[in-house]
C-alpha cells in the first residue's frame, strides 16, 4: 500500500529587485516567497491500482511524484511505499519501483541502449531469466532491437520513451510512476506504451500512478482518479462513480440517407436536446440528457421522419467530467 498523510511542500522563492543594486541587495539581505506546492495532501493506493494523479499546470502532481519517488524531502507530512519511507531508505525504496518522467531519462546518455541495461541489471542485481524474459516481452511490444546498439543521444524522443519504460521496469517494481510517459509521442508509439502498462498491471499486479495531461492515458489505464488543484486534493473516485456523480449529456452520431427537412427544428424544439446538427449532408449528431431521454427512443423517433442507415452511441468523456470539476471547485474527497 502507499500512504500519504498531510503531504505538503513549500519551497522558497527568492524575491529580487532589477538591476546590480538589487542583485548585491539580496546577495546581502535577502528576502523571499514561500509557494506551497503541496498543501495536505492525503490519500492511500492499494497494491496492484493504477491510478490517475491529474491536475492544471503547476497544481502540484510531478512535486508530489518527486517526495514518493524520495527526490524531493516534505516539508511535513508522511509517506509511506509499502512500508518503507521513502527518504529515510532510499536504496530500499528504490529497488521496489519503475519511474518515468517525460522530459528526463534515465539512460546513459553517451552509451548504447543495451550497455545501460546492462548497468541497471547489475544495479538492481536482476537474475539472468528475469532480465532475458522482460527484454524478450519488451522487444515484443516496443521493436527494441532498432536502436539497442545506439546511444541516448542519437534516439528520438519516442525511441527513448520506449526504452526509458523499458529501463523502469527490467527489475520488476512493484509501483511505477509514471509522469507525462506519452508527451510528444506519435500515436502508435502511445499505444505500445499503453499496452505494456496495461499488461503488467493486469498480469503482474503492478501499482501504477500516472500523471497525464493526455486524457486518453488516463481513460485506457486507470479506474480511479484523484484530481489535485492548487496543491489540494478535490477529488478522490473510482471513474464509474465520477460518471454519476458528474452527469453529462450523452451523444448519438446517426447516418441518415438524405437530410430530413424539419428534422432538426424539431429536435431543438425538444426539452433535453442540448444540441442537435448536421455534420455534414449525411451525418446527424445528437446531444441529450440521459435523465429525459433514451438512446433508444431518440433512433426511433429519427426513423420516423428519416431513414437511418447507421448509428453509434458517444459515452460523454472524462475530460469533460475533469472540466467539471476544475469549475465546482471541490469534488469527493
Amino acid at each position: 500500500m502507499i500512504t500519504a498523510r498531510a503531504l505538503t511542500k513549500e519551497f522558497k522563492i527568492p524575491r529580487k529587485q532589477p538591476g546590480l543594486k538589487g542583485a548585491i541587495r539580496h546577495l546581502i539581505h535577502g528576502t523571499y516567497d514561500c509557494k506551497r506546492a503541496v498543501d495536505g495532501v492525503d490519500f492511500s493506493i492499494e497494491q496492484g491500482e493504477a491510478v490517475a494523479y491529474i491536475g492544471p499546470n503547476g497544481a502540484g502532481k510531478s512535486t508530489t511524484i518527486k517526495m514518493l519517488t524520495g527526490i524531493l524531502r516534505p516539508t511535513s507530512g508522511e509517506i509511506r511505499i509499502h512500508g518503507v519511507d521513502p527518504q529515510k531508505e532510499r536504496i530500499k525504496n528504490a529497488k521496489n519501483i519503475g519511474v518515468v518522467f517525460g522530459q528526463r531519462t534515465q539512460l546513459w546518455w553517451d552509451i548504447p541502449v543495451e550497455e545501460s541495461f546492462s548497468l541497471l541489471k547489475n544495479i538492481y542485481q536482476v537474475p539472468d531469466e528475469v532480465y532475458s524474459e522482460n527484454l524478450r516481452l519488451f522487444q515484443e511490444i516496443f521493436g527494441l532491437s532498432e536502436f539497442m546498439g545506439h546511444s541516448a543521444r542519437k534516439l528520438s524522443l519516442g525511441q527513448r520513451m520506449r526504452a526509458d519504460l523499458a529501463a523502469a521496469l527490467l527489475h520488476n517494481p512493484s509501483t511505477v510512476f509514471l509522469d507525462e510517459p506519452t508527451i510528444g509521442l506519435d500515436i502508435g508509439t502511445k499505444e505500445a506504451m499503453r499496452e505494456l502498462i496495461q499488461k503488467i498491471n493486469r498480469e503482474r499486479g503492478v501499482t501504477i500512478i500516472l500523471t497525464s495531461h493526455d486524457l486518453r492515458d488516463v481513460e485506457d489505464i486507470c479506474r480511479r482518479i484523484i484530481v489535485i488543484d492548487h496543491g489540494k486534493v478535490v477529488c478522490d473516485q473510482e471513474i464509474r462513480a465520477l460518471v454519476a456523480q458528474y452527469p453529462m449529456d450523452r451523444g448519438l452520431q446517426i447516418t441518415l440517407s438524405a437530410k430530413s427537412p424539419g428534422l432538426l427544428e424539431a429536435l431543438r424544439a425538444k426539452e433535453g436536446i442540448t444540441h442537435a446538427a448536421m455534420e455534414d449532408t449525411h451525418t446527424l449528431s445528437v446531444e441529450f440528457d440521459p435523465n429525459l431521454h433514451t438512446a433508444f427512443s431518440l433512433v426511433k423517433e429519427i426513423d420516423q421522419s428519416a431513414v437511418i442507415l447507421d448509428f453509434k452511441l458517444k459515452e460523454p468523456s472524462i475530460e469533460r467530467m475533469i472540466e467539471q470539476i476544475y469549475r465546482s471547485g471541490e469534488g469527493a474527497k
